[in-house]
């Protein structure tokens, strides 16, 4: 927590020096006794998928499968006006951290903004807006038709253990300066994929059943990113962009910009666009 203490520091800081008359009049971020709310949203009476959206500014973020209806779980916050806001329509449920965009400053001792939080196996689109935060998501064997992560200075584990039971059109993940590792890719079962960084170091390990053709578009700055590959997966990596350098590991079929491995099966295809950025493709050998 250390970390999001410092990222609270530096974006009160920042947000004073943009004023026209700059003191040292800094404004506290009150801490209070810990308090916990519990989650527990039925799933939906329709069979169509729900959109969920949770969205926080600042913390832990700890999500995984095997609620028994559509979210549950609890929240931890020591900051009262972070206290979540649950929105609930038919189609839709949102869990928005209070205040989320206008508590900056200098805390008054350690903050607590946990949410642990599990998903049912209800099909469902699935939206995180986050800011500052630590992540850990284990999402394999739902059923999600879309996911979209949204987050900036944030560090993030997310892992597809098992097939997603549904078919998913669009997998977008844009962030800023994070370290992020994506694993079990290819269990995610999506058509298309983004992912949109900065000036992060980023993971895509593509382990995991291939269950169809699939194209993924990155496009990201001066960063360090890493392909994974497993052997016998037939994957095309198109590579444009900047002042790139690529080192490889394992077998791979290179010609210009262009590296491929081969394999049976469902191919995937990946267009690369960076910058100033070190790409390491990585041939894996079968477990």
């Amino acid at each position: 927590m250390r970390k999001l203490v410092l990222i609270l520091l530096v974006l009160g800081l920042a947000t004073l020096a943009c004023g026209p008359n700059f003191n040292l009049d800094v404004p506290r971020l009150r801490t209070g006794p810990t308090e916990t709310i519990t989650i527990d949203e039925p799933n939906p009476d329709s069979d169509q998928a729900t959109e969920v959206e949770l969205d926080l500014g600042a913390g832990n973020l700890i999500l995984s499968g095997g609620a028994d209806g559509l979210v549950t779980g609890t929240i931890e916050t020591n900051v009262a006006e972070w206290e979540p806001k649950v929105e609930r329509t038919a189609d839709r449920l949102t869990i928005q951290q209070g205040n989320n965009n206008s508590n900056f400053g200098f805390p008054e001792d350690d903050i607590v903004n946990k949410w642990d939080l599990q998903l049912g196996d209800a099909p469902m689109e699935l939206t995180i807006d986050a800011g500052a935060y630590d992540g850990q998501m284990e999402l394999g064997g739902l059923n999600l038709e879309r996911l979209t992560i949204r987050d900036g200075a944030s560090s993030v584990n997310v892992n597809f253990s098992e097939p997603n039971q549904t078919e998913m059109d669009m997998f977008r993940y844009s962030t800023g300066a994070s370290t992020v590792t994506l694993e079990g890719l290819a269990n995610a079962n999506f058509d298309d994929m983004v992912f949109d960084g900065g000036a992060g170091t980023y993971t895509l390990d593509f382990s995991g059943e291939l269950q169809r053709d699939a194209t993924v578009n990155i496009k990201a700055g001066v960063c360090t990113l890493t392909i994974i590959i497993p052997e016998g997966t037939a994957a095309r990596i198109n590579l444009d962009g900047g002042l790139t350098t690529v080192k490889t590991e394992g077998t791979w079929s290179a010609s210009n910009d262009t590296y491929e491995t081969s394999g049976a099966g469902p191919k995937l295809t990946i267009n690369v666009d960076l910058g100033a950025a070190t790409l390491t493709l990585i041939n894996k050998p079968a477990e």
